[in-house]
């Protein structure tokens, strides 16, 4: 996940500030320069790093912080605030939808940075928002560009306006009649991308700009590139005017550093960001959300938003209920692993919790789940509902029906024991429960289930 290495660094210096109770010039010093370390290792810009940090320990240096009972607390606080203000402060950014006639967003970066997904990613967002978006397929040079764009455009719902043996800019304007006639109010423009930057690309962008009024462009670029992508943000700024940013493959980037550099570079905001491969893995940004995540507060906000979209109310209450009243059993079970798979997985869930970058992902061994479920999915509808019915025939019997050791059905059955008598637990003493949620022993130590 995006900042996992600086989130880890950060850790490490502000651990030590803890320890020290009252902090003096030279230990604000030391820590600032292990932050701006951790920030330079996670390809954030030399100098936003070190605009960052003099900003830090200028704040830090102060009476307030000198003077607290709880130095280290402050300073963490000031490197939140601090965060959270160079990615674009409190509030996402949002794109402004006219209320009346079309809104065009262009698309624009370099070739293999996602633009085809994130213009389909973008339609299904607004899509589901009640807006009518129309994907327009600009891309005439990369082979199978228009294909991909009507694939994508089928799979999120939104209709894809193509015109053979035209000039992009002429497609362009083509499409904007046709959303008028149709009640398109959305027209995303894909436009072609390049492997570098070039006259020709740029100036087809700006063609195209000429051609349509185009509302905002949209830069979509690489988290994973780091300081390049920065450097193309400024690159693209700097020859054709850009709105804003999208940042893709932001769940496969353990440094982030684009994300922290991008707007004081570029003093544009990164609107979306990108978290993985379905069209639905677009978010929008939070500066203040990501900031907690950097920092190991957790993000409990999204959280919940992930959970509410994965699970209805009434979903949430029967489960809630069977809990409860001691009813929880394998079916149960597998629904909660099934909710985990929704939500991202297990290490997209921890980097939300509270302290749950200080957590191994290896806590919680995704690849293990469909071992889990494969033993639960071999049980008759008897022994998912009373498992302790299941003697040593049984056992051999889910094993070999589900490729697994009957070891591995035991420990599956000790673990599925163990929530049983946290589910008791938690209806006699709820808040002694919720203390100990984080050392939940059903989502734990699941990696010798591999039989």
């Amino acid at each position: 996940m995006a900042f996992e290495s600086l989130s880890e660094r950060l850790s490490g210096v502000f651990k030590k500030l803890r320890g020290k109770g009252k902090l003096g010039e030279s230990d604000i010093q030391t820590a600032m320069r292990e932050v701006r370390m951790a920030l330079l290792e996670a390809d954030v810009n030399y100098q936003v790093a070190k605009s960052f940090c003099a900003k830090v320990s200028g704040r830090a240096m102060g009476q307030e912080v000198m003077d607290s009972l709880t130095p280290a607390q402050q300073v963490v606080k000031i490197v939140n605030e601090e965060l959270t203000t160079l990615m674009g402060g409190e509030e996402p950014q949002q794109l402004r939808i006219k209320n009346k006639g079309q809104t065009v967003l262009m698309m624009c970066g370099l070739q293999g940075n996602g633009k085809t997904t994130h213009a389909a990613k973008l339609g299904k967002f607004y899509h589901k928002q009640g807006h009518h978006p129309l994907l327009v397929a600009c891309d005439i040079y990369r082979p199978a560009a228009i294909d991909q764009l009507k694939i994508v455009g089928e799979q999120a719902g939104v209709p894809v306006f193509t015109l053979e043996g035209a000039k992009p800019e002429q497609i362009a304007q083509k499409a904007l009649a046709r959303a008028k006639d149709y009640g398109n109010d959305i027209v995303i423009l894909d436009t072609a991308g390049r492997l570098q930057i070039d006259d020709a690309l740029m100036d087809e962008l700006v063609r195209i700009k000429q051609a349509v009024e185009v509302d905002d462009t949209l830069l979509v670029v690489d988290a994973m590139a780091g300081q390049e992508a920065v450097n193309v943000a400024k690159a693209f700024h700097e020859k054709i005017g850009v709105d804003g940013v999208i940042l893709t493959k932001t769940d496969g980037d353990t440094r982030g550093g684009a994300a922290l550099s991008v707007l004081a570079v570029t003093g544009k905001p990164i609107y979306f960001q990108g978290i993985g491969e379905k069209l639905d893995d677009l978010e929008l940004f939070y500066p203040a959300r990501m900031s907690s995540r950097i920092l190991g507060m957790g993000d409990v906000l999204s959280l919940i938003e992930k959970a509410q979209s994965v699970q209805d109310n009434a979903e949430a209450e029967e489960s809630a209920k069977r809990m409860m009243t001691n009813k929880f059993d394998m079916n149960d079970m597998l629904a909660q692993f099934s909710q985990i798979r929704k939500m991202g997985g297990a290490s997209a869930l921890l980097s939300m919790l509270p302290g749950g970058n200080q957590i191994s992902p290896d806590t919680l061994d995704e690849k293990a789940l469909p071992h889990i479920e494969a033993m639960i999915f071999s049980m008759t509808p008897a022994e998912r509902a009373k498992p302790s019915i299941i003697n040593p025939k049984r056992k051999r019997r889910i094993a070999a029906g589900s490729g697994q050791t009957v070891e591995a059905v035991n420990k599956l059955l000790r673990q599925f024991e163990m929530m049983q008598k946290m589910m008791k637990q938690a209806k006699r003493n709820p808040k002694g429960f919720m203390r100990r949620m984080g050392g939940m022993p059903g989502m734990g130590g699941m990696g010798g289930l591999r039989g």
